[in-house]
């Protein structure tokens, strides 16, 4: 058992009361509460998305809201079709346009009627039951010890992210509702077993659209100085840093770095955008003749450095370079250089749907120089993290826009996105971000 037994225990002594409640609707459970919950009706036709699962309802669906006084931010509320009978409950915010974040549907709180209005308990069951599929995906595991835990709507979770390095779990808040059960959140979290050290880290741009003020430094909860954990993946080891990006490594690429490992004996490598050198270290790993990081962050390649020595790599087959990528693939296409596999894994281009035309131009370039400096009857494996791009479904064609720059002809020989670790909710299809593609190019 991975939970400890505290955790254990106060799951059963909640399912144990459970057959007193269990005939009780939604409604009949709201009514009971001294202070009574407010009801959020859905405008005509609205109903349906919602009772098909997607976790977000929008203030644009939202017809009315019946309560005095109205709800506030984090709140518990109803979710109702238009006869006002409630079909779910969630958690309220007044400003954000995600006006209520659906926790529970009115049949799931039929059959399970402990987590029936209750965040505390709804949260130690659904990171339950994230830590026992994790277990069915074997992970942790004596070869990897870095992997998401919870991936916000994938665990039904929505704005909320929790990393495993180690003995470290570093949680990501991107809604309002998990700054207020920060407390709770984390006593779930502290209970797992081998997790000694828990890092905070609040989106705080998004949390700022979800109405919070960090105007008060003491909002922010963040380690005085940065916290280095050492973890390992597929066998390599890797140094984290508590303030690297996102929550300082990522593990949605585990398997695609896993798979340039088992393609890169004898070749010459490059890795683009290489971080602390996922994709690098496991090209060297697998037998590459050379390989070649780039990046243009200094922190991030100390950390690469660092990598080499802790996997035991002499310096004359990996080396990390910091220069601008854009400058450095251009400067390779003047000098006529190329790989037999190149890696290219840009940062987010395209956060907002808003900004895709001038992200697709950008992602174009940088794959049409990619293409380049991959000699012919070389593989690219180029990357896109912009979930704006991946479900537009356009980044296929913005590699073949690039190719016809580049001159060049592509096929894809794999697709791929996040590891398994990082599941989504077909009723939520922007939980897709990642998208991955193996190219061969002539």
């Amino acid at each position: 058992m991975v939970l400890g037994s505290r955790f254990v225990m106060s799951r059963t002594l909640s399912l144990a009361a459970a057959p007193a409640a269990a005939a009780a609707t939604l409604q009949e459970l709201a009514s009971n509460r001294p202070k009574g919950i407010a009801k959020v009706v859905l405008k005509k036709g609205k109903t349906q998305l919602f009772r098909d699962g997607s976790p977000m309802v929008y203030s644009g669906a939202v017809d009315r809201i019946i309560g005095r006084p109205p709800p506030v931010t984090g709140d518990i509320v109803l979710v109702a079709d238009g006869t006002e009978k409630p079909i779910g409950w969630g958690l309220y915010n007044s400003v954000s346009m995600f006006c209520v974040r659906l926790m529970q549907l009115e049949d799931e709180a039929t059959r399970d009627p402990s987590c029936a209005l209750n965040v505390d308990r709804l949260l130690e069951t659904r990171i339950e039951a994230a830590v026992t599929l994790r277990e069915r995906l074997g992970l942790p595991s004596a070869k990897t010890n870095a992997y998401r835990l919870v991936n916000s709507e994938g665990d039904r979770l929505s704005g909320l992210i929790v990393d495993i390095f180690g003995d470290e779990a570093v949680i990501a808040s991107s809604a309002a509702w998990v700054e207020k059960y920060k407390q709770q959140i984390k006593d779930c979290i502290s209970k797992i077993n081998n997790v000694n050290h828990i890092t905070w880290r609040p989106s705080i741009e998004i949390l700022k659209e979800e109405g919070l003020d960090f105007t008060d430094s003491g909002v922010v909860d963040l380690p005085n100085s940065p916290r280095m954990s050492k973890v390992v993946e597929n066998g390599v080891s890797y140094l984290v840093s508590s303030e690297g990006q996102k929550t300082g490594f990522y593990a949605d690429q585990r398997e695609n770095r896993q798979y340039i490992s088992s393609i890169s004996k004898g070749q010459k490598v490059l890795d683009i955008c290489c971080y602390t050198g996922g994709f690098a270290l496991n090209a060297a790993l697998g037998g590459a003749l050379s390989v070649t990081g780039v990046d243009s962050s200094s922190p991030a390649l100390n950390i690469a450095k660092e990598n080499i020595v802790l996997n035991n790599l002499g310096s004359g087959v990996i080396s990390f370079l910091r220069q601008d990528s854009t400058n450095f693939m251009k400067s390779a296409v003047g000098e006529g250089d190329s790989w037999d596999i190149v890696i290219l894994d840009p940062p987010k281009l395209a956060p907002r749907k808003k900004v895709l035309q001038g992200a697709s131009g950008m992602y174009r370039n940088l794959n049409s120089l990619a293409m380049q400096i991959t000699r012919r009857g070389g593989l690219l494996m180029t990357c896109s993290c912009s979930g704006a791009v991946t479900q537009s479904g356009t980044f296929l064609n913005i590699l073949q826009g690039a190719a016809s720059m580049a001159g060049r002809k592509i096929t894809v020989l794999r697709q791929a996105g996040a590891a398994c670790d990082h599941p989504i909710d077909p009723s939520y299809p922007e939980g897709a971000y990642l998208s991955n593609f193996l190219l061969r190019v002539l």
